[in-house]
């Protein structure tokens, strides 16, 4: 081997110690030394380039980020033993990475942990806690309100309510998790929601009541109809009654004023009276007769008169 051969050799190895010997410390990371297994040093979390005992010490990286914890779908029996799927979620960080580092090792090993304290407390305090209490988070009073709504249930009354029992999960994870190096910061219910054949009857008893809803709205509007059409009823009795009135009025007056013209024309001489009898005889021949009717009469009838040829 010449001497170029041996400068190169030494130079790559000298390289390589280097390369492993550096390492980097971005701004999303903390890094914890450990030499044959135990930590050693103090935690690394400043950016910037690090150096170690290359092949003897090995950089621990972890993530100074929040991390999310996303929880499996469970059926749970909740205080008023209702069965119902819940679906959680979580964010957690890292807050003593030298002691999380020796309770859970990495972050894989952090989230099953996690997985254990919250699906426990999450059951917890689903199963201390009437269904109702879970869904709810206040009991303001509606905006708006019905009538015809005021026969149904009003809603009852929350004690504790959602946002508070999420404060119990949270609070007592956070006690199971003190000497594990992190905290969680948030947890909350994703999803809450019945089983199938609770889910089923739930449904069934949604459609009765908006059924009721329905019979109450339609037996009001029932009811209006029938009000409405007697007084239209009632208007026309009204107005039929009066029309009627007023034209039997017209027609007296009329006739009446018919009578005296015929009585005064009768009593200015006796021509007139008897062009006036001429024509009420001749009015009451278009009242009685016809195609179809045949009176027998004396000669000496008047109403025969002036049906006699003249001589």
């Amino acid at each position: 081997m010449n001497k170029l051969n041996l400068i190169l050799i030494v130079g790559a190895v000298i390289a390589i110690l280097i390369y492993s010997s550096a390492y980097i410390v971005n701004e999303k990371e903390q890094v914890i030394i450990t030499q044959f297994g135990e930590p050693i040093g103090d935690v690394k979390s400043e950016p910037g380039l690090y150096f170690k005992i290359p092949v003897i010490q090995k950089a621990n990286y972890f993530d100074r980020r929040f991390l999310e914890w996303d929880g499996d779908v469970n059926q749970i029996p909740t205080g008023d033993k209702r069965f119902i799927f819940v679906d959680t979620y979580a964010r957690w960080h890292i807050v003593d990475p030298l002691q999380f580092f020796r309770r859970l090792r990495d972050e894989s090993g952090g989230q099953s942990r996690l997985d254990d304290i919250l699906d426990g407390e999450t059951r917890n305090a689903v199963a201390s806690f009437d269904l109702l209490e879970l869904v709810r988070s206040t009991n303001r009073t509606p905006e708006e309100t019905e009538d015809v709504l005021e026969e149904l249930d009003e809603l009852q009354r929350i004690e504790v309510g959602r946002d508070r029992i999420e404060a119990i999960v949270l609070e007592r994870a956070n006690e199971r998790t003190a000497d594990l190096g992190i905290r969680v910061l948030d947890f909350r219910f994703k999803r809450i929601d019945y089983v199938d054949d609770v889910r089923q009857r739930v449904f069934e008893r949604m459609i009765s009541e908006r059924m009721r809803i329905a019979e109450l709205f339609r037996s009001e509007g029932e009811g209006e109809a029938r009000r409405i059409n007697g007084e239209m009823e009632r208007e026309l009795n009204r107005i039929e009654s009066e029309a009627f009135r007023t034209a039997e009025e017209i027609r007296g007056r009329a006739e009446a004023e018919a009578t005296a013209i015929y009585a005064a024309a009768y009593n200015r001489n006796n021509q007139s009276r008897e062009l006036y009898r001429f024509l009420r005889t001749l009015e009451s021949y278009e009242k009685v007769f016809d195609d179809q009717t045949s009176v027998i009469l004396s000669t000496d009838s008047d109403f025969f008169r002036y049906l006699k040829r003249a001589d």
